[in-house]
C-alpha cells in the first residue's frame, strides 16, 4: 500500500461511523492474515530452494543501510 493510500484509509477510518469503522477494522485484519500467509509460503519456498540463508543475509545488509 502506498503511503498516500494509507493516509487516506486512516482518514476515512477517522470519519467513519461505528459500523463502517468495524468493517474497515475487519478488512485490515483480513489483509494482515493474508500477508502473514503469503510470507509463510514465501519462507517455505526459500527454504526449499536453499535461499533462506542468502535472503537473511540480504535483509541484514538492507537493514544496515537504513540504520
Amino acid at each position: 500500500m502506498k503511503e498516500e493510500d494509507k493516509k487516506e484509509f486512516l482518514e476515512d477510518f477517522r470519519k467513519a461511523d461505528g459500523e463502517k469503522k468495524l468493517d474497515m477494522w475487519y478488512f485490515a485484519l483480513d489483509q494482515e492474515v493474508l500477508w502473514e500467509s503469503i510470507l509463510a509460503d514465501m519462507s517455505e519456498i526459500a527454504k526449499e530452494q536453499k535461499m533462506d540463508k542468502k535472503l537473511d543475509d540480504m535483509m541484514k545488509e538492507d537493514t544496515k543501510k537504513i540504520s
